[in-house]
């Protein structure tokens, strides 16, 4: 205790210092956040038997500290908008193959509506346990962006903690509180949406199914339009997902919601209870299926989000750009340009006297070659700005 007592103002200062000169708020603001920060390290190396015992308490502080500090610069330059998005997706992507009511098929949008209605009480959970280890009083709310910043590092970290379970084993906090609130959700009921627009209910319904109409008719008068406030990466993460949905490929969407957290292929094995043989199968069926996806239905968005669209000559230098016309059929340098000009795909076949299907096809085997070239070192990707 006394080592770690010692380091407690070089930390404090090492956080203050880095706080001023990466952020724009204030003096004062610095010093809170950089106070808070420091009692939390404090409180975890003088709690944690493994830290006492190494012989390196102030290594270990330092190093938590500066990792304290990491996350909540991470939000802090993402902004308020863009760091409660972020936040949003890693939490839902941790919670995402739990949250679904047991004996239950959701579909993907079933399990966004309860994954929100979970999401919005497990954020005010994180809050009143960061004024509680925080020491704060029970009306703090962040005001400012870096107060926001270190409130939405600290619900990652929350939700993250390992719970100790029977028999040594563990879960993440916010898993335990998903299976627990997927357990609670009542069983579905069906509503008629133009008996709820109405208000009119018999005496003889059901309680139950007079509740839901009425929660439902308060909802449709309440309702705002929603803010299209997705950015590209979330948009092509759902519709990749939809996609697998399609297709019932359930556990390849597991697999995804895993790979998005950028798990090892121990853990994943371990969550999904596979062999490093079936999850070397299962990522090679989920690779089949995101090459389809990329380079067929929703082609058009992944290159945007890649900034490889054909505004962008498909993310290819000039000498690249080149190259892929030269490797090209007649037909498919004849397809390139005219999806250049922006045409449909049925104006397209009949230019080309073919059908739809086949202008499909071949743009799929362009697609592959544009990426081949684009990740071949050799074929000019390393070139200078000016090509």
């Amino acid at each position: 205790m006394g080592e770690i007592c010692q380091s407690v103002d070089a930390i404090l200062q090492l956080l203050l210092g880095e706080l001023k000169q990466a952020t724009h708020a204030s003096e004062r603001n610095c010093q809170e956040v950089a106070d808070r920060l420091t009692q939390e390290v404090v409180r975890i190396c003088s709690e944690s038997k493994r830290i006492q015992a190494s012989g390196e308490i102030q290594t270990w502080a330092t190093t938590l500290a500066k990792h304290r500090l990491q996350q909540c610069l991470s939000y802090y330059k993402l902004g308020s908008r863009r760091g409660r998005a972020e936040l949003h997706s890693n939490l839902s992507a941790v919670i995402y193959r739990y949250i679904t009511p047991p004996q239950t098929q959701s579909s993907y949008q079933a399990r966004l509506v309860l994954i929100e209605d979970f999401l919005q009480g497990f954020y005010m959970e994180a809050l009143n346990a960061f004024r509680r280890e925080s020491q704060l009083g029970a009306e703090y709310t962040p005001k400012t962006t870096l107060e926001l910043a270190e409130y939405m590092a600290f619900t990652e970290r929350y939700g993250k903690r390992r719970i100790p379970l029977p028999g040594h084993r563990n879960q993440q906090l916010i898993i335990l509180r998903a299976q627990t609130f997927s357990q609670q959700q009542p069983i579905e009921t069906l509503v008629d949406l133009e008996q709820a627009a109405e208000g009119s209910m018999s005496e003889s319904e059901n309680p139950w199914n007079m509740a839901s109409i009425q929660q439902v008719r308060e909802q449709m008068v309440a309702q705002e339009p929603e803010l299209a406030e997705d950015t590209l990466r979330q948009s092509v993460v759902k519709e990749l997902i939809a996609y697998l949905e399609e297709r019932k490929q359930h556990d390849c969407i597991d697999y995804f919601t895993l790979r998005l957290q950028d798990l090892p292929a121990n853990e994943i094995e371990a969550i999904l209870g596979l062999t490093p043989r079936q999850r070397d199968y299962l990522q090679q069926r989920f690779k089949y299926h995101l090459i389809r996806f990329s380079f067929s239905h929703h082609w058009e968005l992944v290159h945007q989000w890649l900034e490889a669209d054909l505004e962008r000559n498909l993310g290819l230098s000039n000498r690249q750009w080149k190259l892929l016309h030269q490797r090209a059929t007649k037909s498919q340098a004849e397809l390139l340009h005219l999806k250049q000009q922006k045409l449909p795909e049925s104006t397209i076949a009949q230019r080309l006297g073919c059908t739809v299907n086949q202008v499909q096809k071949q743009w799929f085997k362009l697609l592959e070659q544009a990426w081949e070239i684009r990740n071949d070192q050799d074929s000019g990707g390393t070139l200078s700005a000016d090509e």
